[in-house]
């Protein structure tokens, strides 16, 4: 089965920031806060609509976590917006201390994600935030890839109790999902059904993922994809469904390898006593240059060119080997 992707015009925080303007009239309880590039993340659409329920807190991240904690403490839900890496970096003792502890209704709308902030460099390119929110307790992630995704989990995000930390991306990409794709914490989408091989992935990589499945179908080969959109609960029992049937498995992320996607899936095939071919395509213990986005996934091998070389690897057969029906 292929998979038409179309061409996005929209970015995910735009269409995040929409829904929530529309969520508002819904639920007049949560109020939004910011650190000084509403225009950036597209929460100023929040403010257009609902000026007394947006704080403009400056750059002041650690504070503005505080000061989220506190309202969300007085029973208001408080939807966070800012870059990635300030959020899960400069304000993670916040984050950790004053809002997961305490198991507080504070979500993190969280832009720039991964490599994709691309030409504004290193300092803004998020690819260590995965293994600081999925390792505080309490927390759930979630990554949308595209504009109906990015939407329903808005609803996931503010309907799930307790801290959320959403992964958003900086560009436009493609469109996958329409208005009747369902999604959930704790969830995971299969985007292609394949008994060759398995490709995990979420967020912008994901696109990467489907790409290189198809060009591996074009060889002959039959691939499944899975959006892992909710990083944390992982959706552990439908990946590992998927890998016994194919006895092959790619993770590819963009974030680093270490305590990425990657690190939990293999953890729990260890666990579980799950054997199967394994390869983890991320950033191998390196910072990424400020370049062109698609010339930075593919020199830090996570492009769907970089992803179907290694499939192709994984897909070769030995004498001893037993093929996977």
């Amino acid at each position: 089965m292929m998979i038409k992707l179309e061409k996005s015009t929209k970015p995910v925080r735009q269409s995040f920031a929409q829904r929530m303007v529309e969520y508002g009239e819904v639920n007049k309880d949560f109020v939004v806060f910011e650190a000084d590039i509403g225009y950036s993340t597209n929460s100023y659409l929040f403010n257009e609509a609902y000026p007394e329920r947006y704080f403009q807190m400056g750059i002041a991240e650690f504070g503005m976590m505080a000061s989220a904690a506190g309202m969300a403490a007085n029973g208001r839900p408080v939807v966070v917006a800012g870059y990635g890496v300030f959020l899960t970096m400069r304000a993670l003792e916040s984050v950790r201390s004053f809002i997961c502890y305490p198991n507080l209704n504070v979500k993190l709308m969280s832009s720039h994600g991964g490599t994709t902030a691309a030409i504004d460099g290193v300092t803004h390119q998020a690819s260590e935030d995965m293994a600081f929110m999925t390792s505080i307790p309490n927390m759930h992630v979630f990554a949308p890839c595209d504009t109906a995704s990015s939407r329903a989990l808005f609803d996931v995000t503010l309907e799930t109790n307790g801290p959320v930390y959403c992964r958003l991306m900086r560009d436009a990409y493609y469109e996958l999902y329409d208005e009747t794709a369902t999604f959930k914490c704790g969830g995971s989408n299969t985007v292609k059904e394949g008994k060759d091989l398995t490709i995990v992935s979420y967020g912008d990589i994901l696109f990467q993922a489907i790409m290189a499945a198809e060009e591996l179908e074009k060889q002959g080969h039959n691939v499944e994809v899975i959006d892992a959109y909710s990083v944390k609960p992982l959706d552990w029992e439908s990946i590992k469904t998927s890998i016994q049937k194919t006895g092959r498995i790619i993770v590819a992320e963009g974030h680093q390898k270490r305590n990425g996607m990657a690190y939990e899936i293999a953890a729990r095939m260890a666990c579980d006593g799950v054997t199967a071919k394994f390869a983890h395509l991320g950033m191998d213990d390196v910072f990424a240059e400020s370049g062109d986005y698609s010339l930075l996934i593919d020199k830090y091998g996570f492009s769907a060119a970089k992803i179907t070389e290694v499939g192709k690897s994984l897909l070769v057969t030995t004498e001893n080997e037993q093929v996977v029906a």
